[in-house]
């Protein structure tokens, strides 16, 4: 595409507050010259809960004594960073014991997840950990801030929705049904309960991972699921070659360490520079698989600040989607409703309503939704909805010997432009891609809003995924975890009612 009155112009890349008040624009430079962000939230020590085989217990407690002490960087590279220990970065302790271990033998585990029904496969695996979990919680007095969940590689190979096991190692489900009949049985119930019970299950998403986190959200225990492979790979040759190819073990530590840290209630790093009073929420939806009625749909909405810290609301399970159109769209009552929720939340944090709230999401929200949103916030909050979408229409090549640097943009008019997350770095002297970066497109749908600082906020917005610990991402955090939050919000049928939860119970 060649368009002589496209003007590109720039954005300076945001920048991250760590400990100290400092800031820079990488957060690995940040962690390793000034540590995480002060704050009276700071762990002193990560209280951790392990759940697991005795052989995932023998792995956990080698890989902490790893990441006690330095790990050099995989590769010569600027975004190769060497790992200089958990303490010396987070200035907290990990303990090689954790406060409590819950053992599952692994000859169970494996028998469970092999059964050939697969929706009894994974509802019977998540009950093996889903039960030693609530038991410990219920039952003792220890507090666990951050529950490990290593499991077997078999769990996470037979644990998806698509998975399938070989007929040799499959075994008989302990009970007979099927999908189809599981599906009548929740208009039609059987005169007979235990058929009624044995159906139920069948409503649970197959995702050993959604399934487990859905399950435990009415306990507000945080889980991070991690593989056997992730944390003991030299343990998992063949033929002198590693089974799963995995990222050098200082990048992995990076990511799972500040996730870890992120979840135990610290705050690794927030956006710099930001505008008081803002607030950003990401809309999400997520087609409800287990009823005969094809439109509908699960809506939820994320709320970020901009220390990253996020709330997750559940809406309503109705007819949202259109197959016409394939769009979800509210009705006014129901998006009033979500506004409302997320004002109520902000107040309970700041004492006053955002003076700005920003509504993302990858569909054109239409004049009913808009109405039901304004009246949900007060008069002095002004809202604005913003449209986020990959541009896959055209590329724009740069004249240089690397592709366009991030921070781009395009302005097509005051309320529509083309913003490049993805792109050249310079600080990492690199482009962390492998095809010509691609735009977002942004629209000013509703509301007033200067577009240069809708795209700033975008563009910060990228750089507080605590997920992972690299330079950014190639979307804003309002929607890089909506499909993922989507899954575990209709991953089971319990989660109705549930009340507003920090972020870090979905990730």
């Amino acid at each position: 595409m060649t368009d002589s009155r496209l003007k590109v112009d720039f954005i300076e890349e945001p920048e991250l507050c760590f400990g100290f008040s400092q800031k820079t624009i990488f957060a690995k430079d940040g962690l390793l010259w000034f540590g995480p962000v002060d704050g009276v939230q700071k762990p002193a020590m990560m209280r951790i809960g392990l759940v697991s085989s005795p052989k995932g217990l023998i792995y956990y407690r080698k890989w902490v004594k790893q990441i006690s002490l330095p790990i050099p960087a995989g590769k010569q590279a600027s975004h190769h960073v060497p790992f200089p220990g958990f303490e010396a970065v987070f200035s907290t302790n990990w303990p090689v014991n954790p406060i409590c271990t819950l053992e599952i033998p692994e000859s169970k585990i494996l028998e469970t997840i092999r059964i050939r029904d697969r929706h009894q496969a994974i509802y019977n695996t998540v009950s093996l950990f889903e039960e030693q979990i609530r038991r410990y919680i219920n039952e003792e007095d220890s507090a666990v801030d951050l529950w490990f969940v290593v499991v077997p590689e078999e769990v996470y190979k037979y644990g998806r929705p698509q998975s399938r096991v070989p007929g040799a190692l499959a075994e008989d489900a302990p009970a007979k049904m099927n999908s189809k009949l599981a599906k009548k049985l929740k208009s039609e119930p059987s005169l007979f309960e235990e058929d009624n019970e044995i159906a139920e299950l069948y409503h649970y998403e197959l995702s050993f991972h959604n399934q487990l986190k859905a399950r435990l959200l009415d306990t507000k225990a945080v889980v991070q699921v991690v593989r056997e492979t992730t944390i003991a790979p030299e343990d998992f040759m063949v033929n002198g070659f590693q089974t799963r190819q995995l990222q050098d073990k200082a990048s992995v530590a990076w990511n799972l360490c500040t996730t870890a840290y992120f979840k135990v209630s610290g705050r690794p790093w927030r956006l710099a520079n930001v505008r008081p009073g803002v607030c950003y929420v990401g809309l999400v939806f997520k087609l409800d698989d287990t009823c005969r009625d094809t439109r509908n749909a699960c809506c939820g909405a994320q709320m970020f600040l901009d220390s990253g810290d996020g709330v997750v609301f559940r809406g309503a399970v109705g007819p949202w989607y259109s197959s016409e159109t394939r769009e979800f769209h509210l009705p006014k009552d129901k998006a009033k409703e979500i506004a409302a929720k997320v004002v109520d939340a902000y107040i309970r944090e700041h004492r006053h309503p955002p003076t700005e709230l920003f509504i993302h999401g990858k569909t054109r929200i239409n004049l009913e939704e808009w109405q039901g949103f304004c009246d949900g916030v007060p008069e002095e909050t002004n809202i604005v909805s913003i449209q986020i979408r990959n541009e896959n229409k055209f590329k724009m090549y740069s004249s240089h010997n690397h592709p366009m640097p991030r921070g781009c943009y395009v302005e097509l008019h005051p309320r529509k432009g083309y913003l490049w997350t993805k792109g050249f770095v310079p600080r990492l002297q690199t482009y962390q891609g492998r095809e010509v970066p691609k735009p977002l497109s942004i629209d000013i749908c509703h509301g007033e809003a200067n577009l240069k600082q809708v795209m700033k906020d975008i563009l910060g917005l990228t750089k507080i995924n605590f997920n992972r610990c690299d330079f950014a991402d190639g979307v804003p955090v309002t929607l890089r975890f909506a499909d993922t939050v989507g899954e575990i919000l209709t991953a089971t049928p319990m989660a109705h009612d549930l009340p507003p939860l920090p972020f870090k119970h979905y990730i």
